[in-house]
């Protein structure tokens, strides 16, 4: 019989404690998501006496939630696809062709990343306001898009400079143009990548609350963020309500993150052993 050595048990015993740590909350939202308002106070962590799925029904239908979760996912998903098409451009551009502006180009791009959101907001509100692209999902999806693109870039360019010369040198001796080499080469070498930046990007802004804040005012319009935050009164608020609420809404970001799980730790660990 193998033995375990102690310093993996101690490993083991962290591991235990930190998905103890982390999935204890999830599980208590989504235990008093099924209780009443005063059940939640009486006996918070206790099992719900009389399970109910009113508070989901009232959340979807009162909430509008239905058409927030379109909403969002209609900005996520754009915003998705653009900034994996255009950052994974941008970076096979900066990585691989030899051009004169590559490293600034770069540079440029990261200082993206420096900027946060709140310098640019008031300035970003009063040029949308003049083109009318307040209070549309436009008017989110380009912000968005802009704060994803640097890091999308970052990481891809990591990718392609890490791809073997001789791949690339290969397709040029076989004919192939410089768009063949981008799609039929480097964007499938890639694609480990592209996954943790789309997680990356679909996460930040399935979960971005400010600027859909300030920029969208039509209840039609809103997406799943702002609609959580009405479920809170400034005198009373009904938490079993709230909490079924914000069920609904994590339940998309966990079937993404399980569905993609093994590309992206593929992704993450790519690159950190070499030789």
């Amino acid at each position: 019989m193998k033995k375990i050595s102690i310093p993996k048990i101690i490993i083991y015993i962290f591991l235990v404690l930190m998905a103890v740590l982390y999935l204890a909350p999830l599980l208590w939202v989504f235990n008093v998501s099924f209780k009443t308002n005063a059940e939640i106070f009486t006996a918070p962590f206790a099992l719900p006496q009389a399970p109910t799925f009113e508070n989901f029904t009232f959340a979807w239908t009162a909430g509008k939630l239905g058409i927030a979760t379109l909403n969002s996912f209609i900005v996520c998903v754009i915003t998705l696809a653009l900034s994996m098409i255009i950052g994974s451009m941008a970076a096979f551009g900066i990585a691989r062709l030899r051009w004169k502006f590559a490293k600034l180009s770069l540079t440029y791009f990261l200082l993206g990343m420096m900027i946060p959101v709140h310098c640019v907001m008031i300035p970003l509100f009063t040029r949308f306001a003049k083109v009318h692209l307040t209070n549309s999902l436009t008017g989110l999806i380009l912000p968005y898009l802009t704060f994803a693109l640097p890091v999308t870039i970052f990481i891809m360019v990591g990718f392609f400079e890490g791809m073997p010369n001789e791949l690339i040198e290969s397709a040029c001796i076989d004919g192939a143009t410089i768009y063949q080499i981008f799609f039929k080469v480097c964007l499938p070498l890639g694609k480990t990548g592209l996954f943790v930046t789309g997680l990356m990007t679909f996460i930040a802004n399935w979960n971005e609350l400010l600027l859909a804040m300030v920029f969208i005012s039509d209840d039609l319009k809103k997406t799943l963020p702002v609609s959580l935050s009405k479920f809170v009164g400034p005198y009373n608020t009904n938490y079993s309500q709230m909490f079924a609420a914000i069920i609904i809404a994590i339940v998309p970001t966990i079937i993404v993150y399980c569905a993609f799980s093994n590309q992206i730790v593929d992704g993450l660990t790519a690159g950190a052993v070499k030789g």
